[in-house]
């Protein structure tokens, strides 16, 4: 037991009481953490649990959770950062919860190894506990932990493309979502049906002339990174006080400089008008001896645009839990994003039908076109996760529809990115890449262009490239939740890191789509654990028939080179599936 740092009174916990109390706390509504946050508390839980605690060091913490590449342990504090926040926020946990909390999970200061005791009203130990299991697992000679340096090449870590990181040192989460009271029946702040956000002042000291610059710099920059969004009408409303006109917006973005020598905190938040109710709220810190006050009005607003306006972020979150119908195009595009994170057949069902009668009412509405196309596109992609054969012309309909939408909204990053995965699919690399880029360089603020341009860079054999986007969207919240962390596991997996390429796949949400425990299996027959491996395969041929007898042609239509092909056909063979080997390139 000496692995872990556990309590001294009563009876130790066992291991599946930690898991248990792990999933409360991740599951609590009342526990303000971001994503990767969360992600650090599990990795650091599972791997002590699993015996691997002297693992446990900020290289190490940087690289599979963060995915930092060039990680500089000692002169680099994110993860020590992320640690204070995670402490802090395991007390206000506790602190709420009260006294009945079973198990009290705990980071002391000084390391990243958790502590693990049991709460008061379960420290003595009772006789219902049953049989004690380990809470550290018997473990073979691991693998020789890696060492603490900056010096290793790209390919030695999981990438990751962190623009302006030096001058956010953290962005804290201070509100999430407060929910919202009754909802009238005619709601507000619908523009052209799309959603409408008003940019307020950045309020500042009034005898403060360098906040003042910085002020009226930050909210042009957030302005100038918001219209490149087009689900959302942006109004100005950063030189209008009174808010004349500002009142048909149906969000409110507002905020506060305040400085401390050379420092500068900006606080951000994002109101629902017609019920004030608090939807966002978030503080970024700027040090000014790092970085000029123009780079940091330009961070500032990238990480507000990227948090408010991406697909699944704030605006799409919010009003997907609230409206009500009858919202034309943005309706459409909340149909759309609920299907995406469901991922049913239902759900495509009413995303198509909404799409389809929007573009037919709107022949001019490119971004519903081209959400349209990615609907067609996505029979093919995930038919066994929906559970029924696509129809012979989807790949066709979808770039019809793609094309279409590029002739009438040439400029439209959602349009390109129906574009790329058009030609994708129709093996056109070249024209998908350049498709790609220029989504991407229209807006590498919207998460779902950037996660979705870097897995066709990676795809294409452009691993080291299209790695480093598919990170920068996970770093930066790409939703859907477990989507793009099985590309992290791909790209881990082709250059060999079998350890991290599983612990990504295993962060992947493995049911939502068949495939991804097909990379699973991949990847853990490859790194010779023949007996899991075969549990994947089994599970898929129970669970989802249709995909091993068809797998070939599957990975051939995602994998563009025929070696990066064969490794995952390698793996699969060893994980004990049988392929149709005359199809199998040697």
């Amino acid at each position: 037991m000496g692995d872990a740092k556990l309590g001294n009174e009563g009876i130790e916990p066992r291991a599946d009481e930690v898991l248990a109390q792990l999933e409360r706390i991740l599951a609590s509504e009342s526990l303000n953490l971001p994503d990767r946050a969360k992600r650090f508390l599990q990795y650091v839980v599972m791997e002590t649990l699993d015996g691997r605690s002297h693992y446990l060091k900020a290289y190490t913490i940087a690289c599979i959770v963060f995915g930092r590449r060039d990680f500089d342990a000692q002169g680099d504090p994110a993860v020590r950062i992320e640690a204070g926040r995670i402490r802090r926020e395991l007390e206000r946990y506790y602190l709420i919860a009260g006294e009945g909390e079973p198990i009290i999970i705990t980071i002391p200061k000084g390391g990243y190894v958790p502590s693990f005791e049991r709460g008061a009203s379960t420290a003595s130990g009772s006789s219902d506990q049953g049989p004690a299991v380990p809470l550290i697992a018997n473990q073979t000679a691991p693998d020789k932990p890696q060492p603490e340096s900056s010096s290793d090449p790209f390919w030695s870590t999981p990438p990751l493309l962190l623009a302006g990181m030096s001058v956010l040192l953290g962005a804290v989460i201070l509100a999430v979502v407060v929910q919202p009271s009754a909802m009238k029946s005619s709601l507000p702040g619908m523009d052209e049906g799309r959603a409408t956000i008003a940019v307020g002042r950045f309020e500042y000291p009034a005898d403060d002339k360098e906040l003042e610059a910085i002020s009226q710099g930050t909210a042009a920059e957030v302005i100038a990174k918001l219209v490149k969004f087009n689900e959302i009408v942006v109004i100005d409303g950063s030189a209008d006080p009174r808010g004349q006109n500002q009142s048909d917006a149906r969000y409110m973005l507002e905020g506060g400089l305040r400085n401390h020598g050379d420092k500068i905190r900006t606080s951000v938040r994002l109101l629902r008008q017609f019920d004030r109710a608090v939807v966002w709220a978030t503080n970024y810190d700027t040090d000014l001896n790092v970085q000029s006050a123009l780079d940091a009005e330009t961070a500032v607003a990238q990480k507000v645009a990227t948090a408010v306006a991406q697909p699944f972020g704030v605006v799409f979150s919010s009003d997907a839990r609230s409206h009500s119908g009858g919202w034309d195009a943005y309706e459409c595009a909340l149909a759309y994003y609920n299907y995406r994170r469901a991922m049913t057949a239902a759900t495509l069902s009413a995303a198509q039908d909404c799409l389809t009668s929007q573009t037919a009412e709107n022949a001019k509405d490119a971004t519903s076109m081209a959400l349209l196309s990615l609907t067609n596109l996505d029979q093919l992609r995930f038919a066994a996760k929906l559970g029924k054969s696509p129809p012979k012309d989807a790949l066709e309909v979808a770039s019809t529809l793609a094309h279409r939408a590029s002739t009438i909204d040439p400029q439209n990053a959602r349009v390109l990115q129906a574009l790329m995965l058009s030609y994708f699919f129709n093996n056109d690399i070249s024209a998908a890449l350049d498709a790609g880029a220029a989504a991407y360089a229209l807006n590498p603020n919207d998460t779902e262009v950037t996660g979705e341009y870097g897995l066709r860079l990676s795809m294409s054999g452009r691993w080291e490239t299209g790695c480093e986007l598919v990170s920068k969207a996970v770093n930066d919240g790409a939703g859907p939740s477990g989507y793009y962390e099985v590309g992290m596991a791909l790209c881990a997996f082709m250059r060999d890191d079998f350890q991290a390429a599983e612990l990504w796949s295993k962060m992947s949400d493995l049911s939502y789509n068949p495939m991804h425990r097909v990379v699973l299996a991949a990847i853990l027959g490859a790194s010779g654990k023949t007996l899991q491996a075969r549990r994947e395969i089994e599970w898929l041929n129970a669970n989802a028939p249709t995909v091993m007898p068809d797998i070939v042609k599957q990975i051939r239509a995602r994998l563009a080179r025929p070696q990066d092909q064969e490794r995952v056909f390698d793996g699969l063979r060893a994980a004990g599936a049988e392929l149709a080997e005359n199809l199998v390139l040697k």
